[in-house]
């Protein structure tokens, strides 16, 4: 071979594995943010206790069943999870003032895995149990994502902010008062 040959093999070798690298690590997403700005599906739910409905007056509306604050893993994740049951019935998990790094392949978990603090805390939540609410939808703001019917909510104790490329934890929220 020349010495031409092995240089334009090495280049182009060298290029492939540039591009392939670009595309799983996605460098370029931590410096892009994604706001979110999603109302709760119905009337608005007061900040309240777990079990509460949105006023005394209307005892059919949405109703808080369970609540947690993130802590950072692998990924400084700040904001409030909710879930909250609906009028008609149906439950939706809501993030609140979320702020997280954006990355590839970002998934909103709820898990039956313990929320722990610390690198102890990043690889856990694949473990066990857990239910794929999707995508995340921005790594800002506030957003909902609809539960499943039949999940069992005294089985599912935490949610995840889960980096599916790199299976590790940006972020998790431990959650009380779970009811079905």
């Amino acid at each position: 071979m020349s010495k031409k040959s092995v240089i334009s093999v090495g280049l182009a070798v060298g290029t492939l594995l540039v591009a392939a690298g670009l595309y799983w690590f996605q460098p370029w997403k931590l410096w892009l943010d994604e706001t979110v700005r999603e109302e709760l599906p119905a009337a608005a739910v007061s900040p309240s206790s777990p079990g509460t409905t949105s006023s005394p007056d209307s005892p059919a509306g949405p109703k808080v069943l369970a609540t947690g604050t993130f802590i950072s893993h692998e990924h400084p994740t700040e904001g409030k999870v909710r879930i909250v049951e609906l009028p008609d019935g149906s439950r939706t998990l809501r993030l609140e003032g979320l702020d997280t790094s954006s990355g590839p392949a970002l998934r909103v978990w709820l898990t039956d895995a313990p929320v722990k603090e610390g690198k102890d805390g990043w690889h856990v939540f694949d473990d066990g149990a857990y239910v794929s609410l999707g995508e995340l939808k921005g790594n800002k703001g506030d957003q909902n994502y609809a539960l499943p019917a039949g999940v069992d909510l005294n089985r599912y104790t935490s949610v995840s902010i889960w980096c599916d490329r790199f299976d590790v934890s940006f972020g998790a929220a431990e959650l009380s008062g779970a009811a079905a």
